[in-house]
Protein backbone atom coordinates (compact mmCIF):
# COMPACT_ATOMS: atom_id res chain seq x y z
CA UNK A 1 0.00 0.00 0.00
CA UNK A 2 1.19 3.13 -1.13
CA UNK A 3 1.42 6.46 1.00
CA UNK A 4 2.14 9.65 1.28
CA UNK A 5 5.20 11.36 3.17
CA UNK A 6 6.54 15.10 4.72
CA UNK A 7 8.81 14.90 1.76
CA UNK A 8 5.84 15.10 -0.98
CA UNK A 9 6.99 18.28 -3.20
CA UNK A 10 4.65 19.87 -6.13
CA UNK A 11 3.85 17.46 -8.96
CA UNK A 12 5.21 16.99 -12.17
CA UNK A 13 3.59 17.96 -15.18
CA UNK A 14 0.58 15.33 -15.56
CA UNK A 15 1.73 12.77 -17.99
CA UNK A 16 -0.14 12.57 -21.92
CA UNK A 17 -3.04 10.31 -21.39
CA UNK A 18 -3.34 10.67 -17.69
CA UNK A 19 -5.72 11.39 -15.29
CA UNK A 20 -4.76 13.29 -12.13
CA UNK A 21 -6.82 13.12 -8.47
CA UNK A 22 -6.60 15.41 -5.74
CA UNK A 23 -8.75 15.41 -3.35
CA UNK A 24 -8.56 18.63 -1.00
CA UNK A 25 -10.49 18.03 1.44
CA UNK A 26 -12.16 14.84 2.87
CA UNK A 27 -8.89 12.05 3.52
CA UNK A 28 -8.26 12.31 6.96
CA UNK A 29 -11.17 14.11 8.74
CA UNK A 30 -14.51 13.61 8.54
CA UNK A 31 -16.31 16.37 6.67
CA UNK A 32 -14.51 19.13 4.00
CA UNK A 33 -15.38 16.82 0.82
CA UNK A 34 -13.70 17.64 -2.47
CA UNK A 35 -11.74 15.97 -5.71
CA UNK A 36 -10.04 17.32 -8.57
CA UNK A 37 -10.19 15.27 -11.69
CA UNK A 38 -7.78 16.39 -14.41
CA UNK A 39 -7.24 15.23 -17.63
CA UNK A 40 -6.07 17.00 -20.98
CA UNK A 41 -6.06 20.31 -19.33
CA UNK A 42 -9.48 19.90 -17.94
CA UNK A 43 -10.83 20.20 -14.58
CA UNK A 44 -14.00 18.14 -13.02
CA UNK A 45 -14.76 18.22 -9.60
CA UNK A 46 -17.06 16.18 -7.19
CA UNK A 47 -18.33 17.71 -4.33
CA UNK A 48 -17.44 21.06 -2.23
CA UNK A 49 -18.25 20.66 1.13
CA UNK A 50 -17.30 22.13 4.86
CA UNK A 51 -16.13 20.80 8.05
CA UNK A 52 -17.55 22.31 11.27
CA UNK A 53 -15.43 23.50 13.43
CA UNK A 54 -13.90 21.56 17.19
CA UNK A 55 -13.42 23.36 20.04
CA UNK A 56 -9.47 23.68 19.76
CA UNK A 57 -11.19 26.67 16.67
CA UNK A 58 -13.04 29.24 19.08
CA UNK A 59 -15.43 31.47 16.98
CA UNK A 60 -14.96 29.64 14.31
CA UNK A 61 -17.91 28.88 11.68
CA UNK A 62 -16.98 26.83 8.89
CA UNK A 63 -13.53 25.32 7.81
CA UNK A 64 -13.36 25.06 3.93
CA UNK A 65 -10.70 23.28 1.32
CA UNK A 66 -8.65 25.50 0.43
CA UNK A 67 -9.24 26.58 -3.50
CA UNK A 68 -5.73 27.92 -4.07
CA UNK A 69 -4.55 24.84 -6.57
CA UNK A 70 -7.33 25.35 -8.48
CA UNK A 71 -7.77 29.49 -8.28
CA UNK A 72 -5.95 30.43 -11.04
CA UNK A 73 -7.80 27.41 -13.18
CA UNK A 74 -11.63 28.38 -12.58
CA UNK A 75 -12.52 28.32 -16.41
CA UNK A 76 -10.54 25.14 -16.84
CA UNK A 77 -13.71 23.55 -14.24
CA UNK A 78 -16.28 21.89 -16.96
CA UNK A 79 -18.51 21.13 -13.85
CA UNK A 80 -19.01 20.29 -9.88
CA UNK A 81 -20.61 16.80 -9.42
CA UNK A 82 -22.72 16.50 -6.77
CA UNK A 83 -22.78 13.60 -4.86
CA UNK A 84 -25.70 14.26 -2.42
CA UNK A 85 -26.83 16.66 0.11
CA UNK A 86 -25.12 16.72 3.04
CA UNK A 87 -23.16 19.84 4.41
CA UNK A 88 -19.70 17.87 4.39
CA UNK A 89 -20.73 17.80 0.56
CA UNK A 90 -22.37 20.92 -0.76
CA UNK A 91 -21.49 23.45 2.12
CA UNK A 92 -18.41 24.88 0.49
CA UNK A 93 -19.97 25.64 -3.29
CA UNK A 94 -21.05 28.90 -2.78
CA UNK A 95 -17.51 30.09 -1.80
CA UNK A 96 -16.28 28.50 -4.69
CA UNK A 97 -18.69 30.16 -6.82
CA UNK A 98 -18.05 33.47 -5.17
CA UNK A 99 -15.19 33.30 -7.05
CA UNK A 100 -16.57 32.18 -10.67
CA UNK A 101 -20.74 31.88 -10.36
CA UNK A 102 -20.96 30.35 -13.87
CA UNK A 103 -19.48 26.70 -13.12
CA UNK A 104 -22.29 24.61 -13.72
CA UNK A 105 -23.42 22.27 -11.20
CA UNK A 106 -24.10 18.34 -11.61
CA UNK A 107 -26.71 16.38 -9.26
CA UNK A 108 -30.22 15.08 -8.31
CA UNK A 109 -33.43 16.97 -7.86
CA UNK A 110 -33.28 16.97 -4.25
CA UNK A 111 -29.41 17.63 -3.71
CA UNK A 112 -29.87 20.72 -6.62
CA UNK A 113 -33.08 22.52 -4.69
CA UNK A 114 -31.04 22.09 -1.67
CA UNK A 115 -27.97 23.77 -2.61
CA UNK A 116 -30.41 26.54 -5.03
CA UNK A 117 -32.23 27.46 -1.65
CA UNK A 118 -28.31 28.08 0.13
CA UNK A 119 -27.23 29.96 -2.87
CA UNK A 120 -30.11 32.20 -2.70
CA UNK A 121 -28.36 33.44 0.82
CA UNK A 122 -25.73 34.14 -1.20
CA UNK A 123 -27.32 35.82 -3.93
CA UNK A 124 -25.77 33.56 -5.95
CA UNK A 125 -28.00 32.18 -8.77
CA UNK A 126 -26.15 28.96 -10.36
CA UNK A 127 -26.32 27.29 -13.94
CA UNK A 128 -27.71 23.32 -12.68
CA UNK A 129 -27.95 20.65 -14.88
CA UNK A 130 -30.08 18.06 -13.25
CA UNK A 131 -29.45 14.03 -13.54
CA UNK A 132 -30.91 10.66 -12.17
CA UNK A 133 -29.62 7.35 -11.70
CA UNK A 134 -28.82 5.78 -15.31
CA UNK A 135 -28.36 9.22 -16.57
CA UNK A 136 -24.87 10.02 -18.65
CA UNK A 137 -23.41 13.59 -19.44
CA UNK A 138 -20.77 14.45 -21.13
CA UNK A 139 -19.09 17.26 -18.84
CA UNK A 140 -15.69 18.24 -21.41
CA UNK A 141 -13.37 15.11 -21.69
CA UNK A 142 -15.05 13.48 -18.78
CA UNK A 143 -18.14 11.32 -19.64
CA UNK A 144 -20.08 10.97 -16.33
CA UNK A 145 -22.74 8.15 -15.37
CA UNK A 146 -24.81 8.20 -12.48
CA UNK A 147 -25.58 5.40 -9.81
CA UNK A 148 -27.99 5.04 -7.56
CA UNK A 149 -26.75 4.55 -4.00
CA UNK A 150 -28.60 4.38 -0.74
CA UNK A 151 -27.24 6.96 2.03
CA UNK A 152 -29.09 8.79 5.01
CA UNK A 153 -30.73 11.14 2.96
CA UNK A 154 -32.69 10.99 -0.96
CA UNK A 155 -31.64 11.35 -3.74
CA UNK A 156 -27.56 10.12 -3.52
CA UNK A 157 -25.86 9.15 -6.23
CA UNK A 158 -22.43 7.72 -7.07
CA UNK A 159 -20.47 8.94 -10.49
CA UNK A 160 -18.33 6.65 -12.95
CA UNK A 161 -16.20 8.99 -14.85
CA UNK A 162 -15.32 8.18 -18.38
CA UNK A 163 -12.13 9.47 -19.54
CA UNK A 164 -9.52 7.86 -22.21
CA UNK A 165 -7.30 6.99 -18.89
CA UNK A 166 -9.72 4.78 -18.11
CA UNK A 167 -12.47 4.80 -16.09
CA UNK A 168 -12.72 6.20 -12.15
CA UNK A 169 -15.79 5.45 -9.98
CA UNK A 170 -16.39 7.57 -6.51
CA UNK A 171 -19.01 6.21 -4.54
CA UNK A 172 -19.72 9.62 -2.57
CA UNK A 173 -21.48 8.38 0.58
CA UNK A 174 -23.28 4.84 0.32
CA UNK A 175 -24.39 1.71 2.23
CA UNK A 176 -26.43 -0.83 1.08
CA UNK A 177 -30.11 -0.53 2.89
CA UNK A 178 -32.27 -3.66 2.07
CA UNK A 179 -34.95 -2.40 2.89
CA UNK A 180 -34.69 1.55 2.63
CA UNK A 181 -38.22 3.56 3.54
CA UNK A 182 -38.02 4.84 -0.17
CA UNK A 183 -37.28 1.90 -1.86
CA UNK A 184 -33.98 3.13 -3.64
CA UNK A 185 -31.24 0.37 -2.97
CA UNK A 186 -28.03 0.66 -3.81
CA UNK A 187 -27.56 -0.27 -7.79
CA UNK A 188 -25.56 -3.38 -7.19
CA UNK A 189 -26.31 -4.35 -10.81
CA UNK A 190 -25.36 -1.21 -12.18
CA UNK A 191 -21.57 -1.66 -10.84
CA UNK A 192 -21.22 -5.24 -11.43
CA UNK A 193 -21.65 -4.10 -15.16
CA UNK A 194 -19.35 -0.94 -14.17
CA UNK A 195 -16.62 -3.79 -12.93
CA UNK A 196 -17.41 -6.13 -15.89
CA UNK A 197 -16.57 -3.29 -17.83
CA UNK A 198 -13.46 -2.46 -16.16
CA UNK A 199 -13.32 -0.13 -13.00
CA UNK A 200 -9.31 1.54 -13.27
CA UNK A 201 -10.10 3.42 -10.11
CA UNK A 202 -12.78 3.18 -6.72
CA UNK A 203 -12.69 5.61 -4.90
CA UNK A 204 -14.98 4.14 -2.03
CA UNK A 205 -16.46 5.80 1.54
CA UNK A 206 -14.24 4.65 4.47
CA UNK A 207 -16.24 6.36 7.37
CA UNK A 208 -17.69 2.92 8.96
CA UNK A 209 -15.21 0.42 7.59
CA UNK A 210 -14.02 -0.31 10.67
CA UNK A 211 -17.45 -1.59 11.93
CA UNK A 212 -17.65 -5.53 11.38
CA UNK A 213 -20.73 -6.92 9.23
CA UNK A 214 -24.12 -5.36 7.84
CA UNK A 215 -25.79 -1.54 8.77
CA UNK A 216 -29.17 -2.43 10.16
CA UNK A 217 -32.12 -0.80 8.26
CA UNK A 218 -33.31 2.26 8.78
CA UNK A 219 -37.02 1.30 9.14
CA UNK A 220 -35.27 -0.70 12.18
CA UNK A 221 -35.89 2.95 14.23
CA UNK A 222 -39.77 3.08 13.69
CA UNK A 223 -40.36 0.40 16.66
CA UNK A 224 -38.06 2.38 19.07
CA UNK A 225 -39.29 5.71 18.04
CA UNK A 226 -43.14 4.23 18.66
CA UNK A 227 -41.96 3.22 22.37
CA UNK A 228 -40.59 6.13 23.46
CA UNK A 229 -43.57 8.22 21.71
CA UNK A 230 -45.89 5.54 23.77
CA UNK A 231 -43.97 6.17 27.09
CA UNK A 232 -43.37 10.06 26.79
CA UNK A 233 -45.55 12.24 29.39
CA UNK A 234 -45.18 15.65 27.83
CA UNK A 235 -43.39 16.75 25.11
CA UNK A 236 -41.27 15.71 23.04
CA UNK A 237 -37.88 17.05 21.15
CA UNK A 238 -36.56 15.36 18.21
CA UNK A 239 -32.68 16.35 17.49
CA UNK A 240 -31.41 15.16 14.34
CA UNK A 241 -29.70 16.72 11.03
CA UNK A 242 -31.71 19.37 9.27
CA UNK A 243 -30.74 17.21 6.22
CA UNK A 244 -32.22 13.71 7.11
CA UNK A 245 -35.09 13.39 5.51
CA UNK A 246 -35.70 9.40 6.16
CA UNK A 247 -35.23 10.17 10.28
CA UNK A 248 -37.84 12.76 9.94
CA UNK A 249 -40.52 10.74 7.85
CA UNK A 250 -40.28 8.22 11.14
CA UNK A 251 -40.47 11.04 13.26
CA UNK A 252 -43.77 12.15 11.15
CA UNK A 253 -45.04 8.82 10.87
CA UNK A 254 -45.07 7.91 14.75
CA UNK A 255 -46.00 11.72 15.69
CA UNK A 256 -48.99 11.09 13.64
CA UNK A 257 -49.75 7.67 15.32
CA UNK A 258 -49.48 8.81 18.62
CA UNK A 259 -51.33 12.43 17.75
CA UNK A 260 -48.73 14.51 18.19
CA UNK A 261 -48.47 17.98 15.88
CA UNK A 262 -45.47 18.96 14.80
CA UNK A 263 -43.14 22.21 14.40
CA UNK A 264 -39.62 22.67 12.93
CA UNK A 265 -37.53 24.40 15.06
CA UNK A 266 -34.49 26.13 13.01
CA UNK A 267 -33.59 28.05 9.75
CA UNK A 268 -32.18 25.34 8.22
CA UNK A 269 -34.60 22.51 9.24
CA UNK A 270 -37.55 24.66 8.43
CA UNK A 271 -35.68 25.51 4.93
CA UNK A 272 -34.71 21.81 3.94
CA UNK A 273 -38.06 20.00 5.21
CA UNK A 274 -40.32 22.72 3.43
CA UNK A 275 -37.86 21.65 -0.13
CA UNK A 276 -38.57 17.93 0.55
CA UNK A 277 -41.86 18.58 1.10
CA UNK A 278 -42.27 20.19 -1.78
CA UNK A 279 -40.62 18.01 -3.78
CA UNK A 280 -42.50 14.67 -2.71
CA UNK A 281 -39.24 13.44 -0.63
CA UNK A 282 -41.72 14.05 2.63
CA UNK A 283 -44.60 12.62 3.34
CA UNK A 284 -46.55 14.87 5.07
CA UNK A 285 -50.41 14.07 6.79
CA UNK A 286 -52.87 17.29 6.13
CA UNK A 287 -52.72 19.18 10.04
CA UNK A 288 -49.82 17.27 11.39
CA UNK A 289 -46.71 20.12 10.82
CA UNK A 290 -47.85 23.45 12.18
CA UNK A 291 -46.01 26.79 12.89
CA UNK A 292 -43.78 26.82 16.10
CA UNK A 293 -45.88 29.92 17.48
CA UNK A 294 -49.06 27.61 18.14
CA UNK A 295 -47.75 24.99 20.32
CA UNK A 296 -48.58 27.05 22.99
CA UNK A 297 -52.02 26.40 22.70
CA UNK A 298 -51.62 22.77 22.19
CA UNK A 299 -51.62 20.22 25.51
CA UNK A 300 -47.87 19.51 25.96
CA UNK A 301 -48.77 15.66 25.08
CA UNK A 302 -49.63 16.48 21.81
CA UNK A 303 -46.28 18.43 20.57
CA UNK A 304 -43.11 17.56 18.82
CA UNK A 305 -40.22 19.53 18.06
CA UNK A 306 -37.65 18.97 15.66
CA UNK A 307 -34.90 20.47 15.74
CA UNK A 308 -30.97 20.98 14.77
CA UNK A 309 -28.36 20.36 17.19
CA UNK A 310 -27.34 17.06 17.58
CA UNK A 311 -24.46 17.34 16.92
CA UNK A 312 -23.24 19.82 20.42
CA UNK A 313 -23.08 23.09 18.06
CA UNK A 314 -23.32 26.37 20.44
CA UNK A 315 -25.47 28.32 18.07
CA UNK A 316 -27.67 25.34 17.09
CA UNK A 317 -31.45 25.02 18.90
CA UNK A 318 -30.24 22.02 20.99
CA UNK A 319 -27.53 23.53 22.30
CA UNK A 320 -29.48 26.71 23.19
CA UNK A 321 -32.32 25.39 25.08
CA UNK A 322 -29.73 23.15 27.31
CA UNK A 323 -28.30 26.76 27.91
CA UNK A 324 -31.40 28.57 29.12
CA UNK A 325 -30.79 30.43 26.35
CA UNK A 326 -34.18 29.84 23.75
CA UNK A 327 -37.39 30.38 23.98
CA UNK A 328 -38.31 27.00 24.07
CA UNK A 329 -38.01 26.09 27.68
CA UNK A 330 -36.99 22.32 28.65
CA UNK A 331 -39.33 21.35 31.79
CA UNK A 332 -39.36 18.31 33.81
CA UNK A 333 -40.71 15.74 31.96
CA UNK A 334 -40.14 16.37 28.07
CA UNK A 335 -38.41 13.82 26.03
CA UNK A 336 -35.54 14.69 24.26
CA UNK A 337 -34.62 12.20 21.92
CA UNK A 338 -30.77 12.82 19.30
CA UNK A 339 -31.39 10.96 16.45
CA UNK A 340 -28.15 10.62 14.87
CA UNK A 341 -24.09 9.68 15.63
CA UNK A 342 -21.66 11.26 16.94
CA UNK A 343 -19.46 12.66 14.45
CA UNK A 344 -15.71 11.95 15.71
CA UNK A 345 -14.55 15.27 17.61
CA UNK A 346 -17.84 16.26 19.10
CA UNK A 347 -18.07 13.86 22.05
CA UNK A 348 -17.61 16.69 24.56
CA UNK A 349 -20.05 18.72 22.84
CA UNK A 350 -22.72 16.35 22.87
CA UNK A 351 -22.72 15.12 26.25
CA UNK A 352 -22.47 18.57 27.66
CA UNK A 353 -25.91 19.22 26.04
CA UNK A 354 -27.08 15.72 27.22
CA UNK A 355 -26.26 16.76 30.90
CA UNK A 356 -27.30 20.27 30.41
CA UNK A 357 -30.82 18.63 29.26
CA UNK A 358 -31.20 16.33 31.94
CA UNK A 359 -30.44 19.03 34.25
CA UNK A 360 -33.65 20.82 33.67
CA UNK A 361 -35.07 17.49 34.09
CA UNK A 362 -35.68 15.92 30.55
CA UNK A 363 -35.53 12.38 29.75
CA UNK A 364 -33.20 12.20 26.80
CA UNK A 365 -32.69 9.06 24.68
CA UNK A 366 -29.82 8.72 22.23
CA UNK A 367 -27.75 6.31 20.62
CA UNK A 368 -25.84 5.10 23.91
CA UNK A 369 -29.29 4.40 25.86
CA UNK A 370 -31.62 3.42 23.02
CA UNK A 371 -31.65 2.06 18.98
CA UNK A 372 -32.63 5.48 17.61
CA UNK A 373 -30.16 5.87 14.99
CA UNK A 374 -28.49 4.05 12.21
CA UNK A 375 -25.46 4.74 10.15
CA UNK A 376 -25.75 6.42 6.63
CA UNK A 377 -22.88 4.79 5.53
CA UNK A 378 -21.35 0.73 4.34
CA UNK A 379 -20.21 -0.97 7.46
CA UNK A 380 -17.02 -3.74 6.46
CA UNK A 381 -19.39 -6.27 5.28
CA UNK A 382 -21.03 -4.23 2.44
CA UNK A 383 -17.42 -3.13 2.06
CA UNK A 384 -15.71 -6.44 0.97
CA UNK A 385 -18.98 -7.39 -1.06
CA UNK A 386 -18.83 -4.61 -2.69
CA UNK A 387 -15.37 -4.76 -3.79
CA UNK A 388 -16.24 -8.29 -4.98
CA UNK A 389 -18.52 -6.62 -6.82
CA UNK A 390 -16.78 -3.83 -8.77
CA UNK A 391 -13.36 -5.90 -8.93
CA UNK A 392 -11.00 -2.83 -8.85
CA UNK A 393 -7.76 -2.65 -10.63
CA UNK A 394 -6.75 0.23 -8.32
CA UNK A 395 -8.42 1.45 -4.92
CA UNK A 396 -8.36 4.74 -2.91
CA UNK A 397 -9.93 4.86 0.11
CA UNK A 398 -11.79 8.30 0.67
CA UNK A 399 -14.26 9.95 3.24
CA UNK A 400 -12.59 9.37 6.38
CA UNK A 401 -10.11 9.72 9.08
CA UNK A 402 -7.21 8.11 9.15
CA UNK A 403 -7.61 5.17 11.18
CA UNK A 404 -10.55 4.36 8.44
CA UNK A 405 -8.57 4.96 5.10
CA UNK A 406 -6.61 2.23 6.78
CA UNK A 407 -9.07 -0.14 7.69
CA UNK A 408 -10.42 -0.06 4.09
CA UNK A 409 -7.69 -0.16 2.44
CA UNK A 410 -6.90 -3.75 4.46
CA UNK A 411 -10.70 -4.85 3.53
CA UNK A 412 -9.69 -4.28 -0.19
CA UNK A 413 -6.88 -6.05 0.27
CA UNK A 414 -9.04 -9.08 1.86
CA UNK A 415 -10.73 -9.67 -1.80
CA UNK A 416 -7.38 -9.64 -4.02
CA UNK A 417 -6.74 -5.89 -4.78
CA UNK A 418 -2.96 -6.08 -4.76
CA UNK A 419 -1.60 -3.89 -2.06
CA UNK A 420 0.70 -1.68 -4.97
CA UNK A 421 -2.65 -1.09 -6.23
CA UNK A 422 -4.06 0.54 -3.50
CA UNK A 423 -3.32 3.81 -2.74
CA UNK A 424 -3.54 5.59 0.86
CA UNK A 425 -3.48 9.38 0.14
CA UNK A 426 -4.56 12.45 2.11
CA UNK A 427 -5.44 16.26 1.59
CA UNK A 428 -3.59 17.61 -1.07
CA UNK A 429 -2.07 14.38 -2.12
CA UNK A 430 -2.11 13.60 -6.10
CA UNK A 431 -2.52 10.75 -7.50
CA UNK A 432 -1.96 10.18 -11.10
CA UNK A 433 -3.57 7.12 -13.56
CA UNK A 434 -1.48 6.03 -15.73
CA UNK A 435 -0.76 3.67 -18.32
CA UNK A 436 -3.49 1.64 -15.77
CA UNK A 437 -1.65 2.10 -12.50
CA UNK A 438 -2.39 5.11 -9.62
CA UNK A 439 0.50 6.10 -7.89
CA UNK A 440 1.03 8.89 -6.13
CA UNK A 441 3.14 11.98 -7.75
CA UNK A 442 3.30 14.73 -5.27
CA UNK A 443 1.12 17.24 -3.06
CA UNK A 444 -0.82 20.56 -2.99
CA UNK A 445 -1.51 23.08 -0.66
CA UNK A 446 -4.72 21.80 0.85
CA UNK A 447 -4.80 23.05 4.49
CA UNK A 448 -7.63 24.85 6.31
CA UNK A 449 -9.81 27.49 5.50
CA UNK A 450 -11.26 29.34 8.02
CA UNK A 451 -14.81 31.43 7.68
CA UNK A 452 -15.19 33.36 10.64
CA UNK A 453 -18.71 35.70 10.48
CA UNK A 454 -18.15 37.37 6.89
CA UNK A 455 -14.40 36.92 6.99
CA UNK A 456 -13.20 33.23 4.73
CA UNK A 457 -9.39 32.70 5.16
CA UNK A 458 -8.10 36.04 6.98
CA UNK A 459 -8.49 34.12 10.22
CA UNK A 460 -4.79 31.71 10.30
CA UNK A 461 -4.10 29.25 12.76
CA UNK A 462 -1.81 31.78 14.92
CA UNK A 463 -4.86 33.60 15.41
CA UNK A 464 -6.46 31.03 16.70
CA UNK A 465 -3.29 30.07 18.94
CA UNK A 466 -4.00 33.68 19.99
CA UNK A 467 -7.47 32.48 20.60
CA UNK A 468 -6.67 29.56 23.03
CA UNK A 469 -4.74 31.20 25.07
CA UNK A 470 -7.23 34.22 25.50
CA UNK A 471 -9.63 31.82 26.72
CA UNK A 472 -7.44 29.29 28.97
CA UNK A 473 -4.90 31.76 30.48
CA UNK A 474 -6.79 35.40 30.00
CA UNK A 475 -4.55 38.51 29.39
CA UNK A 476 -1.97 41.06 30.71
CA UNK A 477 -1.45 44.27 29.13
CA UNK A 478 1.37 46.83 30.48
CA UNK A 479 0.92 50.86 29.68
CA UNK A 480 4.25 52.32 29.68
CA UNK A 481 5.32 55.35 28.44
CA UNK A 482 9.00 56.40 27.90
CA UNK A 483 11.24 59.56 26.65
CA UNK A 484 11.84 59.46 23.07
CA UNK A 485 15.04 60.48 23.49
CA UNK A 486 16.20 58.50 26.20
CA UNK A 487 14.28 55.56 26.93
CA UNK A 488 13.62 56.39 30.53
CA UNK A 489 10.45 55.80 31.87
CA UNK A 490 7.87 58.85 32.65
CA UNK A 491 4.94 57.05 33.73
CA UNK A 492 3.59 53.70 34.49
CA UNK A 493 4.03 50.91 34.53
CA UNK A 494 0.43 50.31 34.31
CA UNK A 495 -0.78 46.42 34.81
CA UNK A 496 -4.23 45.47 34.11
CA UNK A 497 -5.29 41.47 34.00
CA UNK A 498 -8.65 39.88 32.28
CA UNK A 499 -9.62 36.36 32.97
CA UNK A 500 -5.70 35.44 33.89
CA UNK A 501 -7.16 34.63 38.16
CA UNK A 502 -4.26 36.98 39.20
CA UNK A 503 -5.54 39.83 41.09
CA UNK A 504 -4.75 43.13 39.81
CA UNK A 505 -3.30 44.67 43.43
CA UNK A 506 -0.74 41.12 42.92
CA UNK A 507 1.14 42.91 39.97
CA UNK A 508 2.81 45.38 42.75
CA UNK A 509 5.54 42.64 42.88
CA UNK A 510 6.21 43.01 39.09
CA UNK A 511 6.54 45.90 38.42
CA UNK A 512 9.84 46.70 39.85
CA UNK A 513 11.15 44.19 37.70
CA UNK A 514 9.29 46.32 34.53
CA UNK A 515 11.12 49.30 36.39
CA UNK A 516 14.49 47.11 36.40
CA UNK A 517 14.03 46.29 32.61
CA UNK A 518 13.33 49.49 31.13
CA UNK A 519 15.85 51.41 33.23
CA UNK A 520 18.58 48.79 31.95
CA UNK A 521 17.21 49.03 28.58
CA UNK A 522 18.25 53.24 28.50
CA UNK A 523 21.13 52.34 29.96
CA UNK A 524 22.11 50.64 26.76
CA UNK A 525 20.75 52.83 24.62
CA UNK A 526 17.83 51.13 23.57
CA UNK A 527 14.81 53.13 23.20
CA UNK A 528 12.80 51.21 20.00
CA UNK A 529 9.19 50.72 21.17
CA UNK A 530 9.39 47.18 20.03
CA UNK A 531 12.39 46.14 21.47
CA UNK A 532 10.71 47.78 25.05
CA UNK A 533 7.74 45.55 24.74
CA UNK A 534 10.15 42.17 24.26
CA UNK A 535 12.01 43.00 27.18
CA UNK A 536 8.35 43.74 29.29
CA UNK A 537 6.92 40.54 27.60
CA UNK A 538 9.45 38.59 28.84
CA UNK A 539 10.01 40.02 32.33
CA UNK A 540 6.44 39.88 33.11
CA UNK A 541 6.09 36.09 31.65
CA UNK A 542 8.93 35.09 33.35
CA UNK A 543 7.39 36.10 37.02
CA UNK A 544 3.87 35.02 35.92
CA UNK A 545 5.69 31.54 35.15
CA UNK A 546 7.63 31.86 38.95
CA UNK A 547 4.72 32.21 41.04
CA UNK A 548 1.38 31.01 39.32
CA UNK A 549 2.94 28.50 36.73
CA UNK A 550 0.74 30.31 34.04
CA UNK A 551 1.26 31.27 30.38
CA UNK A 552 -1.25 34.22 29.60
CA UNK A 553 -1.08 35.98 26.66
CA UNK A 554 1.22 39.55 27.34
CA UNK A 555 0.38 42.80 25.95
CA UNK A 556 2.71 45.37 26.53
CA UNK A 557 2.24 49.10 25.46
CA UNK A 558 4.71 51.70 24.85
CA UNK A 559 3.99 55.04 24.12
CA UNK A 560 6.77 57.38 23.19
CA UNK A 561 6.79 61.21 24.34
Amino acid sequence: MSHPHPELGAPPKLPEGGLRVTPLGGLGEIGRNMTVFEYGGRLLIVDCGVLFPEEEQPGIDLILPDFTSVRDRLDDIDGIVLTHGHEDHIGGVPYLLREKPDIPLIGSKLTLALIEAKLQEHRIRPYTLEVAEGDRERLGPFECQFVAVNHSIPDALAVAIRTPAGMVVHTGDFKMDQLPLDRRLTDLPAFAKLGEEGIDLLLSDSTNAEVPGFVPPERDISNVLRQVFASAQKRIIVASFASHVHRIQQILDAAHEYGRRVAFVGRSMVRNMGIARELGYLNVPAGLVVDVKTLDDLPDDEVVLVCTGSQGEPMAALSRMANRDHQIRIVQGDTVILASSLIPGNENAVYRVINGLSRWGANVVHKGNAKVHVSGHASAGELLYFYNICKPRNLMPVHGEWRHLRANAELGALTGIPKDRIVIAEDGVVVDLVNGIAKIAGKVQAGYVYVDGLSVGDVTEAHLKDRRILGDEGIISIFVVVDSSTGKTVGGPNVHARGSGIDDKDFSAVVPKIDEALAKAAQDGIAEPHQLQQLIRRAVGKWVSDNYRRRPMILPVVVEV
